[in-house]
């Protein structure tokens, strides 16, 4: 190598007429190219343990799955056995994807031959043959069971093709996958019944939509992704069967998104009427909800070669790029007016998309985006089910989900550079140190804590492996060519020859006319190293050094590396952080305020102190902002203490309890205010069918007139209010879908929003853990009628009024001055350390005595009148001169907050 960059230097010193320039050019970009190599990359033996690595963990989770779990469709990890449906408790819509028919045996069937387990693969194809069967009396997900099921039969089938082509295995197979295929398509067209042409997002597989005996068809929306996600299996089975239905209804599906686009940003929302194609959430984003619906456009061309998908692929992409592309962020905006973000967290499932972009030839917003998701996974171990733009978690679950291992190894394929290699790396250590379990590897309950969920869904094994494997796999270690294949959202691989093999198919003759239609060279080609890189190898590492400290906490081992080359990185931009959001046990909120240049001291009693030198922070602008939180903590203990703040509960005031039973409960941003209704809030408990009340209800006539209970998941509060709202319910109950929560242990929780304007929505809504949604669904099953009060918790029922004034909580603040010299502001907080989050308040028992403990709030006064000489000198001072305690009776109750 080195002889050759010799000889290109003489070649180069010989025809430039600036000699010099270009030699310290080439020079500059040789040792930059040469010290990254050095520093970033890997070995073939280093590639081949990793690979053997990942071929083991596949073998561990398959093997166990096989163990413990089959004929199930998926394996419980923890439990050590399989989920059958109508077994275990219900977990909601995420059910839908069991249908009684081996899920993840099936979606594990081409992965078998990725990572060369052929006699795995003919023994998994033998059992699917004999004992799977789709003759079920089940509801299930028209999207999931597509992708999975009718996915993995094509992909395993394309599978078992090949291999018998080559004349080594799979002798006796006679297309056996092919027919299940088949009979899998015939029973999904019922749910394609609609005027519009957009599926019903459920089917009965034995009864289809319309029977009296099919339990669904009462469904009105879907969402986006869960119409547009058709294409590529029912395209890939109609050209293989050569019977043009299927395509033909997936065809017509697509037109109809395409043709309710927003006609001002070319954009779609997330949930649209299937009956007269009215959008029902106009948020616009590319994750959760729409984002295999652009993957699909593009794939559609990939595979099929017509036109028509890529050219309004490249519209939408327009308009994404122009409007939520915010790089390094992606942020849903509102489709009508995408100058306005929807929300600002992100989710988990948008980290396809930099993979989505390399298809697409469109690199450097690709690396921007996946650079920044990294950054978020060193920071938490595992990429949140949804976090903020300044990278906190939002949502904590991870269901293992491949996307973002998925978009690695297409940036590695595209680019080569050995950087992706050690991102691939992080995710298979984190896998083994985090998520691995006895009998599998396990779902991650929440992140911060890295409590484990009892669930390993199918598409672990479908998709993780596969990615991983062929990251670090070469070329020749492969039973084929992974180039002549599209991989399907869920990785089944689907060979590119089908363009050709179906003549009963015919193109998509819809016309579309585009005032902006993209010219690029890109818009019609593959992505190409020697295009892309022409003469700089570092082009990806340069795009990375931008963003590479963007996320607070990010892996201080690849910066350290990347140090030696380059000059030393820049102070760090620190999210912000205000009082009303700080969570005392929350590690990156403590790094934060230690970035303000607070030292913090935990106490015997719970307790944390704060001292604050200006000093110390990171920058001037970080000591500043830590000022403006120790206002925000002076100004939260006045509101607390002038009784701004107020708790609620759900208290059962019917027999057997009669009021005693009072559960703490979490308001939401939106609905009628308990804090103004004297009386709040009475009426008779009954449960929601479907239990996440995300869809219409089936017990309409049940729910009127009472208050109901839902379960936390699958859409937006707001979006269950509604719902409810709209039979008659006159209040509900929201119980968190996260096993052993609880108000002891958990800040109380308030409901948000979905963006969009909350004022059509006029009953109240309470949130409770699990915990005490236990206790409140205990009560209902026991007991013929529940009566409950919704209610301020003031104001609960056996509630002795008092003449003194209520303290809502309890905050103890000292602020001291040790002088002028040391500059240093303490702050004695009265805040558990296991329980703190801003102002929402929760129900605190004295483990000692039993008891409530008593409330009493302290009050700062004002500063004195040399403070704001004081704080111009660097540091802080509020006098504490007078003091003011409130006087309270025994029972009265303390809130933490």
């Amino acid at each position: 190598m080195i002889k050759r960059v010799t000889q290109n230097w003489k070649l180069l010193l010989q025809s430039s007429p600036n000699m010099g320039f270009t030699l310290r050019l080439l020079a500059s970009l040789t040792f930059s190219w040469v010290c990254f190599y050095l520093v970033l990359g890997m070995t073939e033996q280093e590639k081949g343990t990793i690979r053997n690595q990942v071929v083991e963990m596949f073998e561990h989770a398959y093997n166990n799955y096989m163990e413990h779990a089959y004929p199930a469709d998926e394996l419980m990890p923890l439990s050590c056995r399989g989920r059958v449906r109508g077994l275990e408790p219900s977990r909601g819509d995420v059910d839908d994807a069991l249908g009684k028919f081996s899920l993840t045996l099936i979606d594990t069937l081409d992965t078998l031959v990725v990572l060369n387990k052929l006699d795995e693969f003919e023994d998994a194809v033998r059992k699917v043959i004999l004992n799977v069967q789709f003759d079920n009396d089940i509801v299930v997900s028209v999207f999931e069971t597509n992708i999975r099921v009718l996915g993995g039969l094509l992909g395993g089938h394309v599978m078992a093709t090949m291999l018998k082509n080559h004349g080594n295995k799979m002798n006796w197979y006679k297309d056996e996958l092919l027919y299940m295929a088949r009979d899998v398509g015939y029973r999904l067209l019922p749910a394609f019944n609609t005027t519009s042409g957009l599926p019903y997002p459920r089917v009965n597989l034995k009864y289809g939509i319309l029977s009296p005996l099919s339990r669904t068809g009462t469904e009105s929306d879907t969402c986006t992704a869960c119409a547009g996600t058709m294409i590529l299996e029912f395209a890939a089975l109609s050209r293989l069967t050569d019977e043009s239905i299927f395509e033909e209804y997936a065809r017509r599906a697509m037109d109809f998104l395409w043709d309710k686009r927003q006609r001002g940003s070319n954009l779609v929302g997330t949930v649209i009427n299937i009956h007269n194609g009215d959008w029902i959430r106009r948020d616009s984003g590319v994750g959760a909800g729409i984002d295999s619906y652009y993957e699909y456009l593009l794939k559609a061309y990939i595979l099929l070669g017509d036109d028509v998908y890529l050219e309004r692929f490249n519209t939408h992409y327009t308009a994404i790029m122009k409007y939520i592309s915010q790089p390094p962020l992606l942020l849903d905006v509102h489709m009508h007016n995408p100058t306005i973000n929807a929300r600002k967290w992100m989710d988990s499932l948008l980290a396809f998309f930099p993979g989505l972009q390399v298809l697409k030839g469109d690199l450097q917003p690709a690396i921007e985006t996946h650079e920044m998701l990294y950054q978020v996974t060193q920071r938490h171990k595992f990429l949140p089910e949804a976090f903020t733009t300044d990278f906190a978690v939002h949502w904590a679950q991870h269901p293992l989900r491949p996307e973002f291992i998925e978009s690695t190894y297409f940036l590695y394929k595209a680019t080569k550079d050995p950087y992706y290699l050690h991102v691939g790396k992080s995710v298979v250590d984190s896998l083994n140190q985090h998520a691995r379990v006895p009998c599998g590897f396990a779902a991650v309950q929440d992140v911060r804590t890295g409590n484990h969920e009892d669930r390993m869904d199918s598409f672990f094994l479908a998709e993780m492996f596969k990615y991983l494997y062929l990251l670090f796999a070469e070329d020749n270690e492969l039973p084929f060519n992974v180039d002549d294949y599209v991989f399907t959202t869920e990785a089944h691989l689907l060979p590119l020859v089908l363009a050709t093999v179906c003549q009963t198919c015919s193109k998509n003759i819809t016309s579309v006319k585009l005032e902006n239609k993209e010219d690029s060279v890109l818009s019609h080609m593959c992505p190409s190293a020697q295009t892309l890189f022409p003469n700089n190898p570092s082009y990806a590492q340069k795009i990375r050094e931008t963003y590479r400290d963007i996320v607070l906490d990010a892996s201080s081992q690849t910066s350290t590396e990347r140090e030696k080359c380059m000059e030393p990185p820049q102070s760090k931009a620190f999210p912000s952080l205000q009082t009303k959001d700080f969570v005392a046990n929350g590690l990156d909120h403590i790094e934060i305020l230690k970035q303000m240049g607070f030292t913090v001291v935990s106490t015997n009693d719970g307790r944390i102190q704060l001292t604050h030198t200006p000093d110390q922070a990171s920058s001037s602008q970080n000591g500043q902002k830590g000022l403006k939180f120790i206002a925000e903590i002076i100004e939260l203990a006045q509101a607390q203490t002038r009784g701004e703040m107020t708790s609620f509960a759900v208290q059962i005031i019917s027999p057997p309890f009669l009021g005693q039973v009072v559960l703490a409960a979490g308001p939401a941003h939106f609905g009628m205010d308990l804090s103004k209704q004297e009386h709040g809030v009475k009426g008779t408990l009954t449960k929601a069918i479907p239990y996440t009340a995300c869809l219409d209800l089936a017990n309409s006539d049940e729910v009127h007139g009472k208050i109901v209970l839902a379960q936390r998941g699958d859409c937006m509060f707001a979006n269950k209010a509604r719902n409810l709202q709209k039979v008659g319910a006159i209040g509900a109950v929201i119980i968190d879908n996260a096993e052993g929560s609880s108000s002891d242990s958990s800040p109380v929780f308030q409901m948000a929003g979905d963006g969009e304007n909350a004022s059509d929505i006029t009953i109240p809504l309470l949130f409770l853990f699990h915990k005490e949604g236990t206790i409140l669904l205990d009560a209902l099953n026991e007991n013929q009628n529940v009566d409950v009060l919704l209610i301020d918790k003031s104001k609960q029922l056996g509630q002795e009024s008092r003449d003194v004034e209520k303290s809502t909580g309890e905050i103890t603040i000292h602020i001291q001055i040790e002088s002028v010299d040391t500059q240093i502001a303490q702050l004695e907080l009265g805040i558990s350390s296991q329980s703190c989050r801003g102002p929402e308040l929760t129900e605190h028992l004295d483990e000692k005595t039993g008891r409530l403990e008593e409330a009493q709030s302290q009050e700062v006064v004002e500063q004195p009148p040399d403070a704001e000489q004081e704080e111009a000198e660097g540091y802080t001072s509020v006098s504490l001169n007078s003091k003011e305690e409130m006087d309270t009776s025994e029972e009265a109750k303390k809130d933490e907050l």
